[in-house]
């Protein structure tokens, strides 16, 4: 078919298609070939097909030979598609009543017909409408939410910055991430990028639109142009699509909106941007044939061969995405084997012609992007909706199409031929090999092999000359333990028991006979073995040497010759299958390459899910992971596993294959002056250059303003730090007498002349009497230790002794290994500094502020000291000590208490069930945590342990919401639902952003719960809930930027953050690690 016949006959083919919607919509039905045959019967009538369907349907299904459509008389569309899903509300066709269904029927194609003559609008029109609906209607309404959610920006435009060349990603307005994965896929084939950009609409296109395939395609075409040459050039991490969707929103009109298959809206895409660029190919080449670029890239041809009742035929036909059934198939090949051949083809290869019909697809022009959709949704007629298929299913990175091109047609059919009957002599090695490795006639089956060495065994072993049940006393109680004793022990035994007990046991050597009888008592872990005395396996109870001699040389003889005859049905059936997987690898047979460049990938179940996409990056040589706003270096192990299937809920629904031959697909465009590389705003004609740079002014403005706003605030911040000081300082003065001592800090007390600065925040305590009495007498011993070891007693002299033992003091307890309820560092500042090698000023001059605190004791050694220390504290120079890195150190302990208190209250409440609570604590201790740790080992705790109760949290509020869900109970299932979209979906990301196994497999768990109850009954208004729901829980994104406030903290003395900590690590780390 010519692209002139294809534009001419589009209107009668989409009518066609019309009618094929409407019968799937009403009769669930999906078998693409039985919908033809039923519209051929009734030549078009849809009351008579739908009743043609439902009498068939009622009856055995038996394929009749008939069903098998003449593609030269029936002209299909260029889709060649397996048909969208139906909807959930599907007409019940089972019942008894047929009044009824006639009547169900009649209304329903008189809405369908009404609905179409009214507006225009095609079925399939308002199904891609509904999902664009959904879109818009989740975006609108992502405005209003209260709480934030995954696909928040972040206040802080530094985070969305790009960084350098990095792809640009694309926000998710609201369930759009089908739409993310399709455009990403297109936009990185670098030719369709530059159709798009340097698309320029049809001259006419200035007046008013005079159709409404311009309205609508036309000013979708520039915002795509917009759209890719934001994606080309901004300075964002991500663009907003949402303008694209509006104008694919005002395409068209519909009440409903309800989700569909996201194949649907690939075609209709492809369709649009077909029709904008056939617009301006018939303006460009008038009175010539029109060649459309579209067309060129993404369509090729096939010629069906086939047999109808015995009459062959031939048609060429166009196609695009290429459909693929998944079910009852292994690998890609076998998929395409299957499109290719339709019933029984014997009487294609024969010279008579028989009564039997089928036909062969045989491409004849391949197109450079050829793209396989892989139908991996069923409509279950049973449950009335459709179901997803999980099956795994292998593709290859590089796919040889020659055996299926027209031009090798015999020679492939030979090889089929040929691989056939290796399959048939397959199957009857299989068979042969099962025989041996599944032996007997009973229902249980071993290897043969293993059948003859048991028997040797038995054979060898020493006879028996008793019967079985002949040393059991039979006068024992059958059920009770007071008869019964302990076996004989064994030698090893007898010789580890006590004297007592060895001579109550008897001689080892003669053992009595009523020993011999005693019924050994089951002792489950401790008894492992049988009594020595007691043969390990039956016995033969009488056999002589020559009859073991002959039996044991046949059954030696016998296990090897099947052993042998095991491995050459093994070696053989090894053989075909290499025959087989190397049948197509001459070079003859590998002549049409073409190379895997995109993998769109679906994760969840038919009514809900989430998209993304694994693209090739040819410059990079590596996948690239396009999820969203992020966009990672990606790995084709990743790819393997998220796109084959079965594995969780994720799997491959399109395949996007480029000719390999044809690099101009993947190739960067030149400057041809210059013959440099184009890259970046290069790319872009002026119009959109214009663009792109107004929205990159906007967004530097943002970050200037951003930045301002930023200075402003530390401004003010320092103003208030200094006034507080000031105002601690005057305080300080006017109390240095007073009878209730100051709180104390190892860094509060600043040199005279110094600007006095505030206790650090980690030591605000709301008792300071038990804490600085704490720290005072650490102080105060080491100072009268000082004075008990040195001789010389200047204030001088005692602080610098006083000063080496509180430091070897500490160093003491930072080389101890304590177990985690025991941390010091949570007592003592110089604790966390030594362990993570503070520099050696930083310790001194720490150190020089415990001894310079006021609130020592008022004896005239100490204050002698405390004015020493003051002293030498004063007469720091700034380069001596780094001020800056001296309060970077103490920040960094203040992160480490704040982190401490964060874990520790998340603990506590998790301990006490109360799980909402602490699941906000365990997020934000884990966070901070894991920033810690990027710094040094010993900057934070254990993130394991912390990994643990964090992802133990979200899923035990993920079980209480999923029990209130089950209810059914109105205020439960609110309540339910609320956890999980305030708390449990938010965190999601957090699990899956580092793509640890046990978070993954936690989600994987979470996930699964509640897809579970797709498949039960339940009230409508549950089931609204759900689907509702269930978008959010599978549609999350791996990044998260804003999230609930931080809990607020409660503050603690160090004796009480100690004491606490030590309680709840001891209570927490009973847990075995294997547990978590």
């Amino acid at each position: 078919m010519t692209v002139e016949q294809n534009v001419l006959q589009q209107h009668s083919q989409k009518h066609q298609q019309t009618l094929l919607n409407q019968l799937r919509e009403v009769t669930g039905t999906t078998d693409v070939q039985l919908l033809q045959q039923a519209l051929q019967v009734s030549n078009g009538d849809l009351a008579e097909a739908v009743a043609f369907l439902t009498e068939k349907n009622a009856k055995v299904p038996q394929q009749d030979e008939t069903t098998y459509y003449q593609t030269s008389q029936v002209a299909s569309d260029r889709y060649i598609s397996v048909g969208s899903q139906a909807d959930t509300n599907v007409i019940d066709l089972t019942g008894d009543d047929k009044d009824d269904l006639q009547r169900a029927i009649a209304l329903s194609l008189e809405e369908s017909n009404r609905a179409f003559r009214e507006t225009g609008i095609t079925d399939e029109e308002q199904a891609i409408s509904r999902v664009l609906e959904a879109s818009i209607a989740e975006n609108k309404a992502s405005l209003k939410r209260t709480h934030t959610e995954v696909w928040s920006d972040s206040p802080n435009p530094h985070d969305r910055k790009r960084i350098d060349s990095c792809p640009v990603g694309l926000k998710n307005v609201g369930n759009t991430c089908w739409f993310s994965a399709v455009i990403q896929s297109l936009f990185n084939l670098l030719e369709f990028q530059r159709l798009v950009l340097n698309y320029s609409p049809p001259a006419r296109v200035h007046d008013l639109p005079r159709n409404q395939k311009e309205h609508r395609n036309l000013p979708f075409m520039q915002e795509l142009r917009n759209l890719f040459s934001l994606m080309v050039g901004s300075k964002r991490k991500y663009v907003d699509p949402s303008r694209a969707v509006e104008i694919l929103k005002d395409a068209f009109k519909s009440s409903e909106s309800q989700q569909q298959d996201v194949s649907e809206f690939t075609h209709k895409l492809l369709d649009w941007l077909e029709d904008a660029f056939q617009m301006k190919a018939e303006e460009d080449r008038e009175g010539e044939k029109p060649k459309n670029p579209m067309v060129e890239l993404f369509y090729g041809r096939f010629l069906a061969v086939g047999v109808l009742e015995g009459k062959k035929f031939e048609n060429t036909e166009m196609f695009g995405q290429y459909p693929l059934q998944v079910n009852g198939f292994k690998d890609l090949h076998e998929c395409l084997e299957a499109a290719m051949i339709e019933g029984e083809i014997e009487s294609l290869h024969s010279a008579e012609n028989s009564a039997r019909s089928g036909q062969e697809h045989w491409f004849t022009e391949l197109p450079p992007v050829l793209t396989f959709e892989l139908s991996r949704f069923e409509f279950n007629q049973a449950l009335g909706r459709p179901e997803k298929i999980h099956n795994k299913l292998e593709f290859p990175s590089m796919l040889y199409m020659d055996r299926y091109m027209d031009r090798n047609r015999e020679i492939t059919r030979i090889k089929r031929e040929e691989i056939r009957r290796l399959k048939e002599h397959l199957t009857l090695l299989q068979q042969r090999l099962e025989r041996y490795l599944s032996y007997g006639s009973g229902p249980k089956r071993f290897p043969l092999a293993d059948v003859l060495q048991y028997a040797m065994e038995f054979a060898s072993s020493k006879p028996v000359c008793t019967s079985p049940v002949e040393d059991i006393d039979s006068s024992a109680p059958p059920g009770g333990t007071t008869g019964q004793q302990l076996p004989p022990p064994s030698t090893a035994e007898q010789d580890s028991l006590p004297p007592l007990e060895s001579s109550a046991s008897g001689p080892t050597t003669a053992p009595t006979a009523a020993q011999q009888q005693r019924v050994p008592i089951h002792k489950p872990f401790t008894q492992s073995r049988l009594p020595p005395d007691l043969p390990m396996h039956p016995a033969p109870r009488h056999i002589t040497e020559e009859e073991l001699r002959v039996l044991e040389g046949c059954l030696h003889r016998w296990r090897s010759e099947v052993e042998n005859d095991t491995r050459d049905l093994q070696g053989s059936i090894t053989r075909i299958h290499r025959t087989i997987e190397l049948m197509y690898s001459d070079k003859s047979m590998m002549q049409v390459p073409y190379r895997l460049h995109a993998v769109l990938v679906h994760e969840g179940q038919a009514n809900a899910g989430h998209y993304w996409a694994y693209i090739y990056d040819p410059h990079q040589r590596c996948w690239m992971k396009y999820n969203d706003i992020s966009v990672t270096k990606s790995s084709w192990e990743e790819l393997v596993r998220d796109s084959f299937g079965g594995y969780r809920n994720a799997s491959a629904y399109c395949l996007m294959y480029i000719n390999d031959k044809k690099p101009f697909l993947i190739e960067e465009e030149f400057d041809k002056e210059t013959g440099q590389i184009l890259s970046g705003m290069d790319k872009l004609p002026p119009d959109l250059k214009h663009y792109v740079k107004e929205d990159n002014e906007l967004f530097d403005k943002e970050i200037e303003e951003w930045d301002a706003l930023q200075a402003r605030k530390a401004q003010q911040e320092k103003l208030a730090l200094a006034t507080a000081a000031a105002a601690a300082a005057a305080a300080s003065a006017t109390s240095t007498s007073s009878s209730s001592p100051q709180p104390m800090s190892i860094e509060s007390s600043p040199p005279d002349n110094a600007a006095p600065q505030q206790d650090p925040e980690y030591m605000e305590q709301p008792s300071p009497t038990n804490d600085s009495k704490h720290l005072q007498e650490d102080t105060e011993r080491a100072i009268s230790r000082a004075a008990a070891e040195q001789e010389e007693r200047s204030p001088e002299a005692l602080l610098n002794a006083a000063i080496k033992l509180e430091y070897a003091r500490l160093l003491r307890f930072a080389q101890e290994d304590t177990p985690p309820e025991n941390d010091y560092r949570l007592q003592h500042i110089i604790v966390y500094f030594i362990q993570n090698q503070a520099p050696k000023k930083i310790l001194e001059r720490t150190l020089l502020t415990q001894f310079a605190d006021r609130n020592l004791a008022f004896d005239e050694r100490c204050k002698s000291i405390m004015n020493v220390a003051r002293a030498k504290l004063d007469v720091i120079k700034p380069e001596e000590v780094n001020m800056d890195e001296y309060e970077m150190w103490h920040q960094a302990y203040r992160n480490f208490r704040e982190t401490t208190v964060f874990m520790m209250s998340g603990l506590e409440l998790f301990q006490k069930t109360n799980y909402v609570e602490a699941l906000m604590y365990l997020i934000y201790s884990y966070q901070y945590n894991k920033e810690l740790l990027l710094k040094g080992l010993y900057r934070g705790h254990d993130e394991e342990l912390l990994g643990h109760y964090r992802r133990e949290c979200l899923l035990k509020l993920n079980e209480q919401a999923a029990a209130m869900f089950e209810s059914g109970e109105e205020p439960e299932v609110t309540t339910g639902l609320g956890i999980m979209n305030e708390l449990v979906v938010p965190c999601i990301p957090l699990l899956l952003v580092h793509d640890a196994e046990r978070d993954l497999l936690a989600v994987e768990d979470m996930r699964n719960r509640w897809c579970s109850y797709l498949g039960q009954e339940m009230e409508s208004n549950l089931q609204e809930k759900l689907t509702d729901f269930l978008p959010k829980l599978l549609d999350c994104s791996t990044e998260i930027k804003s999230f609930h406030d931080p809990p607020k903290l409660p503050t603690y003395s160090t004796l009480e953050l100690c004491e606490r900590f030590g309680r709840i690590m001891a209570a927490v780390c009973r847990v075995p690690t294997e547990g978590r």
